[in-house]
């Protein structure tokens, strides 16, 4: 239980809610979802924000990813209330989304890899860079270009742009927070035309979480004191890489997985924590161990030897 604004909030099994209650529930369950484990959530934000080499650029990543991923919230929450997001509500489709969001990380993790050179939206990309004012003449946003002598591979931040259309397709997938906001929130909105609000206060509560851990994620490299600023570059970028490609392809694998044998949702080890995402530990909590714990380690480990053995270390 939370006690807010005199307002007898529960987290877990919220009932008998009022509007006012109904859209603060769908903000701090949007909270609660950044702050857990959570695949849908924290494998982008990882995979992009320690590509970034900074606080400020790791919490940019968690803006603008959130930001796709409340767009699309909102556009699920809006058919909730018209009774339409069962069609979305499947294991069919639950599987499906893992496969897309796998095969957007793969394909991503490809091209950040392939000499710093990616992909370019035009149009989103630029409307991103108003919002975020990411060319504003503040040296400190700009991308800094480090080239070793005896390599052909430019060592600069990852282009977290990307992480946007991350957040459209990772929206489609559902947990159990999702499931609150679609078949408890959204239904008691009063009419269609605010039926998407709590699906955008989800996503908002989600970004505030996500620009926070993303924060959190981009200076951690900040803490190996023995790299220079290109060691710390290139490590960076070798964890993103490894994360995005490696990590795209057990999204691939466990949506196959599920769209052959949905039974696999079903599975779960249960915890006596009751909140969600850390209560009924499945599929979703073990791919982000797997991507974010055990890609994310072998990535900074094979980073730090390649920083090392190009000399990008501090002598003693």
């Amino acid at each position: 239980m939370l006690y807010l604004l005199s307002i007898d909030i529960n987290l877990w099994n919220p009932q008998d809610l009022t509007l006012a209650s109904a859209l603060l529930v769908a903000f701090l369950l949007g909270m609660m979802h950044g702050v857990t484990p959570d695949e849908h959530t924290w494998p982008i934000t990882f995979s992009y924000s320690i590509g970034t080499f900074n606080a400020r650029g790791g919490a940019k990543t968690g803006l603008i990813f959130s930001l796709g991923f409340t767009i699309q919230r909102a556009f699920m929450s809006e058919l909730a209330y018209l009774a339409l997001a069962s069609v979305f509500m499947s294991s069919i489709v639950f599987g499906v989304t893992y496969i897309f969001v796998g095969l957007a990380m793969l394909l991503a993790g490809i091209f950040i890899s392939r000499e710093g050179r990616y992909l370019h939206w035009h149009l989103i990309e630029r409307g991103l860079e108003n919002l975020t004012k990411m060319h504003k003449g503040d040296k400190k946003t700009q991308e800094i270009e480090l080239m070793h002598k005896d390599t052909d591979v430019s060592f600069k931040p990852v282009p977290t742009r990307l992480a946007f259309i991350h957040g459209l397709i990772a929206g489609f997938g559902f947990g159990a927070y999702a499931l609150i906001i679609y078949t408890v929130i959204a239904p008691i909105m009063p009419n269609a035309y605010i039926g998407w609000i709590p699906g955008a206060l989800f996503g908002l509560g989600t970004m505030v979480a996500q620009i926070a851990l993303g924060a959190v994620f981009a200076s951690t490299l900040l803490k190996v004191k023995r790299l220079t600023r290109e060691g710390i570059a290139l490590v960076g970028r070798t964890i993103t890489t490894t994360v995005l490609k490696y990590g795209g392809l057990v999204f691939i694998i466990a949506g196959i997985a599920i769209v052959v044998y949905p039974q696999l949702l079903s599975y779960s080890i249960v915890t006596p924590i009751y909140i969600h995402n850390l209560h009924s530990l499945g599929v979703g909590f073990f791919i982000v161990i797997i991507t974010v714990v055990v890609f994310g380690v072998y990535g900074y480990k094979r980073g730090l030897n390649i920083a090392i053995s190009k000399g990008y270390v501090y002598k003693n």
